[in-house]
């Protein structure tokens, strides 16, 4: 990963909702062999990813990251859907989905500009609000789309959290879990 450490900004979720969600994705597991979990402690909502950074650069993320979520509120969030991104029936990435929340748009629009305004290019790829579970496909088969609708127990058991915190996040590659919080900017909650 180079010599700079990398970082990226997220919705932490709450200690709670993220054994919840481990509970989960065991249970999914009979159902969706993938080569690699995610570590509950690195369960989030990604906002930017930054990559590769200067400690000045940080500090300026930090600083206008501050700015921009001074006065915004703490917001409800909902996880009822399963998905892939990748090949459709060998999958890169297996995830848990959000109801939309127009709140968690708005604030990821604040930190994409702060972040754009302390020197980054972004991804400009459309937000697709998501919670990573698991990685890399390894099933005998191929994955049968279908399966996403038929074994989705969030869609009868949907994990509801109010988030609270913004997070600069730095990657810790060689570690588990592997993101560490560098900066927390927390939402008032009203």
């Amino acid at each position: 990963m180079g010599n700079q450490p990398h970082y990226f900004i997220a919705v932490s979720l709450p200690k709670e909702t993220k054994q919840q969600l481990n509970e989960t994705a065991k249970q999914l597991g009979e159902d969706f062999p993938f080569a690699k979990w995610v570590h509950e402690e690195d369960f989030h909502v990604t906002l930017a990813f930054l990559g590769a950074s200067s400690d000045e650069k940080i500090a300026k993320t930090i600083e206008l990251t501050n700015q921009a979520l001074t006065n915004v509120g703490a917001f409800r969030l909902t996880i009822d859907h399963i998905g892939v991104f990748g090949k459709k029936d060998s999958p890169r990435v297996f995830w848990a989905g959000l109801i939309r929340e127009d709140r968690l748009h708005e604030v990821r629009d604040l930190v994409f500009s702060a972040c754009e305004r302390a020197g980054y290019s972004l991804e400009t790829r459309p937000f697709a609000p998501h919670i990573t579970l698991a990685r890399n496909w390894s099933g005998p088969e191929r994955l049968d789309p279908h399966q996403l609708k038929e074994k989705n127990i969030l869609e009868t058991e949907p994990l509801s959290f109010l988030a609270t915190e913004v997070v600069l996040y730095r990657i810790h590659p060689g570690n588990t879990p592997k993101y560490r919080a560098f900066a927390t900017f927390p939402l008032h909650i009203e």
